[in-house]
């Protein structure tokens, strides 16, 4: 093998590693959050890419053919593309959280609090968000995230063809477990509004001149604050740990 082919099936070898990783960390949460700049996004992607190819199977061979090239190149960055849009789904289920707390506790109320730019609902679920990102570093899931990416080479062998079905399924699947997730995590203040609404709605009955809305929208707000700040570490810890069940075996 000359220099010029062993160089160019390199670099072809390259760009099909980063065509599925590089793909991949575009959705990845932590990874591909839109607060990071692309040009770091991309730069990380590089690099990552480059020290995990020796960990890949992938082998420094170039097809002949450029229909083959085309298939292997699209067939990678489809598998990418697939594990990064599941991931993100899964988080999604914090935003649908945050937005029904918010709409349960009144803080979606037009009459709500707002935080600078912020409408109430819509602070909550990035705060959620912001905060199930912090959670992947500090519990050191991103390390799983890689490696889960590693491991993907075992169940998606390059130059194989793709399991579509299964995959379609899988992508079902994620959006009914992001909503089981979200669902869970926003029962806690489903609970409170049908409790606190209840009790309003009696003391109305016993005193038709109390204004019952001033007074329950301030008690749904605070009872919805204080619910937010003890439940809200149980609930990033169920989604990772939901994360991290599906990121050993990419499927549920």
């Amino acid at each position: 093998m000359s220099l010029e082919t062993y160089v160019t099936s390199l670099f072809f070898s390259y760009f099909v590693v980063f065509a599925r990783l590089g793909t991949a960390l575009i959705f990845m949460p932590a990874f591909g959050e839109t607060q990071i700049p692309v040009r770091v996004r991309l730069s990380f992607a590089l690099v990552l890419c480059a020290a995990l190819m020796p960990a890949t199977p992938v082998r420094d061979v170039l097809p002949g053919d450029p229909l083959t090239i085309a298939l292997m190149v699209g067939t990678e960055a489809t598998i990418g593309l697939w594990i990064g849009l599941t991931a993100r789904i899964l988080l999604a289920a914090l935003q649908f959280a945050g937005y029904q707390v918010g709409q349960v506790s009144g803080l979606a109320n037009a009459f709500g609090p707002s935080f600078g730019a912020f409408e109430g609902a819509t602070m909550v679920a990035t705060l959620m968000l912001v905060s199930a990102v912090a959670m992947i570093f500090v519990t050191d899931t991103h390390h799983i995230i890689l490696r889960a990416l590693l491991s993907s080479y075992e169940l998606f062998i390059p130059g194989q063809p793709l399991m579509v079905e299964d995959m379609a399924q899988q992508i079902i699947k994620a959006g009914s477990k992001s909503l089981y997730i979200g669902t869970a995590i926003s029962a806690p203040f489903f609970v409170m509004g049908v409790v606190l609404n209840l009790g309003m709605g009696l003391a109305n009955r016993m005193m038709p001149q109390l204004p019952v809305f001033f007074v329950a929208a301030s008690l749904l707000i605070a009872a919805g604050l204080y619910i937010l700040a003890v439940a809200i570490p149980s609930s990033l810890d169920f989604y990772i740990m939901e994360t991290r069940e599906w990121l050993m075996m990419f499927r549920f």
